[in-house]
């Protein structure tokens, strides 16, 4: 098999293309990539696993191997989520990591995502020198000098967050929250720090489960329904959730409605350039709501739209271009923190903005609207026959004057094709990476016309 790395690296089925062997080849792939990069890089790498089934098994395997090459390893001494892996390659000064992780992918997936030293997801420049490696089958040579040494990150990621996140307007303003980590590696992390400081949480889904309840660790709105309920009966402040790997987030208001992503990026942008005073610009996916850009439009602060995948934001926060990047599919970060997603610090900023406005979300959210409009956002997924599938990319590079009676004003090629018509509609279609697949995104000011916007998308594509 060929072993492709994606937005988010390698990702496949436990004990069918995902085993022990292909775990070796893509190993010494990176020790490989690590080895040309010595100079710049050193030789230390840290490697971490989430709560999957078999995760710390593939971790030693891939320990064992990076320390014969020649690495200090620092192994991670139990689940760790993505976002204090970033951390610790940061204060370690490592030369990258390896995290064994499918963050929300179902439970038979399992994963490799490599980090470089920077702590941002690996650029597709570098995952392609990987795959080269991997189709070559290049072993480099054994080394002495190599060790293992377990390691705990999580008092450092969680005092991090602590001069970053302002936990004493959240406790003073004696806020209760309940916390779902989808069995996942937030768990010990988000209520952690919250208990840690006198914060009343309660956590639901508090011991790790491989099958995650047999479904995809994913806080989208159709998974927190326990959650909404212990927020419903319990009348607390906030329900907050991660994904499998701590990288992603989910809200629900006191009010059990179930804040989105878009909806939580337009308002923390607008929450920290309040809060912080911070005049640079904000980021996000071209898949992502353009309520973002009104409410830049109104604080006079410029709009970085990047392809999907959250390395291309992390730049833009290395470079300290942005206050804020964020992706609809509930990736983010914020200026002066990692270049990666992490959904535990989403999930304080928004206890924070509640804590510090003293209105709910669903209330700053209607100010915002007041303000600067409101749009509605939304995704489908087609998939493609083989007839539909071989015509694909031509169909994709035609250039329509009109879609469904909608005069097209622009076309963005960024990533995949996204038609622009007025009054900041749009209709992305987007080709999967990894199944016969196209994602159409859409957007309007109208809940009716959305769905319109979305069928008129599938019907271009499928026509």
């Amino acid at each position: 098999m060929k072993i492709r790395f994606g937005t988010s690296g390698w990702r496949s089925i436990i004990a069918d293309d995902f085993t022990f062997e292909n775990v070796r080849c893509v190993t010494n792939a990176i020790s490989s990539y690590l080895k040309r990069q010595d100079e710049k890089t050193g030789r230390s790498l840290i490697i971490g696993h989430d709560t999957r089934f078999m995760g710390e098994k593939f971790a030693a395997v891939a320990a064992d191997i990076a320390s014969r090459k020649g690495f200090s390893v620092f192994l991670c001494t139990h689940p760790v989520p993505t976002p204090t892996i970033s951390h610790a390659i940061q204060s370690l000064q490592a030369a990258g990591a390896i995290n064994f992780t499918a963050s929300h992918n179902p439970p038979e997936y399992q994963g490799i995502k490599f980090s470089t030293a920077d702590g941002a997801p690996a650029l597709p420049e570098v995952t392609q020198q990987i795959e080269k490696a991997i189709e070559a089958k290049d072993e480099p040579e054994d080394e002495s000098g190599g060790n293992i040494i377990e390691h705990d990150p999580k008092a450092a990621y969680l005092d991090d967050l602590r001069s970053k996140v302002d936990l004493e307007a959240i406790k003073d303003s004696k806020a209760r929250y309940a916390y779902d980590p989808l069995w996942g590696t937030g768990r010990g992390y988000l209520d952690k720090i919250l208990r840690d400081d006198g914060i009343e949480v309660e956590t639901i889904h508090d011991w790790r489960d491989v099958t995650f309840g047999g479904r995809s660790p994913e806080p989208g709105e159709d998974h927190v329904d326990e959650l909404r309920e212990a927020v419903a009966s319990k009348g607390l402040t906030l329900g907050l959730a991660t994904d499998g790997d701590g990288d992603r987030f989910g809200v629900i208001d006191s009010n059990g409605e179930f804040i989105t992503p878009n909806q939580l990026i337009a308002v923390l942008t607008d929450y920290l350039a309040d809060s912080r005073g911070w005049k640079l610009g904000v980021a996000r996916s071209v898949a992502t709501s353009h309520l973002v850009d009104r409410v830049a439009k109104e604080r006079d602060i410029e709009v970085f739209e990047t392809p999907v995948g959250f390395k291309y934001i992390g730049e833009l926060i290395n470079e300290d271009k942005i206050i804020l990047g964020g992706e609809e599919s509930a990736g983010l970060s914020i200026r002066g923190h990692y270049p990666e997603k992490d959904g535990i610090i989403a999930c304080l900023l928004a206890a924070e903005a509640v804590a510090v406005r003293k209105k709910s979300l669903t209330e700053q959210l209607e100010d915002l609207y007041q303000r600067v409009g409101k749009l509605e956002s939304g995704r489908i997924g087609v998939k493609l026959d083989d007839a539909v599938a071989a015509k694909l990319k031509e169909k994709l590079a035609e250039e329509p004057d009109h879609i469904a009676g909608r005069k097209v004003q622009k076309i963005n090629r960024l990533d995949g094709v996204k038609f622009l018509f007025a009054d900041d509609a749009w209709i992305l279609m987007r080709p999967s990476g990894t199944e016969p697949m196209v994602r159409i995104y859409a957007e309007s000011e109208h809940k009716e016309d959305l769905a319109e916007l979305l069928e008129a998308g599938r019907r271009y594509l499928l026509g």
